[in-house]
């Protein structure tokens, strides 16, 4: 079974569902214990640093019970290593690995956008300074290194498969750093094409998440087809991913995203919506557009300038649809591969969750 837009899952309280799917539930401690182990390994502040971003202390390194991200990335490692019938302990490395280096492309991301809050708490360049958070980024980027390595350690029988999931993740780095260059580049600018918009996230997020579950069968069958599919499945996955997380870019609630509603707007991003906007309002729209995005710098009257000419062109509908329609090409791929069902319902029900998500 499938679960497919439109439906509900068989559970008591559906919204419970959509707040946490059971596959982000299901290995949470298992991923903070690996990555706690990983990065207590030094008694040098930038370690406090990392700690501190990871969530698991406050600014002076006291413990705490903060918020996570999602766990995304490693989750669906594991989830797709024991799809495939492998030992989800087998990818815990490359899952860890996977996390540190999204964590790490934050750190830097967060610098380049000037970002002062995450998860409602400062961001490491905000309490210590750019340099001292540049250089926490890249170590977290080695500690990922590392945590590859330890697959070599524990199983130096099989050399060919860690190799390969050492490419992949290299590989992966790689277009995510590519595409946030390709973000970076399109700030400011009018002319971008939906084409070249698809282009640059399939890289600066897509990258990670078809890693994730590329990875992670990888790690768990040798079957060419199969990881095929996984790696196909990643791909619309991504894009669903990071649509949505445009839409909230742009309406999001700021108690839930922890950022102020149109906040890709006051940054000038060429995000989905923006470039949506860009193609499809009339010319006296279009005209408006570009004359707030020459501007040295918005401010609320042209926010609301901007979120309603989106309205006029249905520019949030249209966004909403591409991610539904990426979500079910997610589950049509992975229906193709030969898995039971259950798996199949954990993937529909986590799809769902990413199209329509609030943070």
């Amino acid at each position: 079974m499938i679960l497919r837009r439109g439906t509900s899952p068989k559970l008591e309280h559906e919204k419970k569902l959509m707040t946490s799917p059971e596959i982000l539930d299901r290995y949470r401690d298992i991923i903070v214990n690996t990555l706690k182990a990983r990065i207590d390994q030094d008694h040098l502040f930038v370690y406090d640093m990392l700690r501190y971003c990871m969530g698991w202390s406050d600014k002076d390194g006291i413990p705490v019970n903060g918020v996570m991200g999602k766990s995304l990335r490693p989750s669906l490692c594991l989830f797709a290593c024991e799809a495939v019938g492998g030992n989800m302990r087998n990818a815990l490395p490359a899952a860890a690995s996977l996390e540190l280096i999204h964590n790490f492309s934050l750190i830097h991301d967060e610098i380049e956008d000037f970002d002062e809050t995450r998860h409602h708490r400062p961001t490491l360049w905000a309490l210590w300074g750019i340099n001292k958070a540049l250089v926490a980024g890249n170590a977290l980027r080695i500690v990922a290194d590392q945590s590859m390595e330890m697959m070599r350690k524990n199983d130096d029988k099989d050399t060919e498969r860690i190799l390969k999931g050492v490419e992949l993740l290299t590989e992966a780095c790689l277009e995510m750093i590519e595409g946030q260059y390709m973000d970076i580049s399109f700030e400011g600018r009018i002319d971008i094409t939906l084409n070249q918009y698809m282009s640059m996230i399939s890289r600066k997020t897509g990258a990670l998440i078809r890693c994730s579950l590329h990875l992670g069968a990888v790690m768990g069958t040798e079957n060419l087809r199969t990881l095929e599919i996984f790696r196909r499945t990643g791909t619309s996955l991504g894009y669903v991913f990071q649509i949505r997380d445009d839409i909230l870019g742009i309406w999001g609630q700021e108690e839930s995203t922890g950022k102020p509603v149109g906040i890709d707007i006051l940054r000038k991003k060429n995000s989905l919506p923006i470039v949506h906007a860009m193609d499809k309002a009339d010319s006296k729209g279009r005209e408006r557009l570009r004359e707030i995005y020459s501007l040295q710098s918005l401010g609320e009257p042209e926010v609301l300038a901007v979120l309603d000419i989106m309205e006029q062109a249905g520019t949030r509908d249209y966004a909403q649809g591409l991610a539904h329609q990426y979500e079910e090409e997610a589950l049509k791929s992975f229906s193709d591969a030969m898995l039971p069902d259950s798996y199949k319902f954990d993937f529909g029900v986590l799809s769902h969750f990413l199209a329509v998500r609030e943070y």
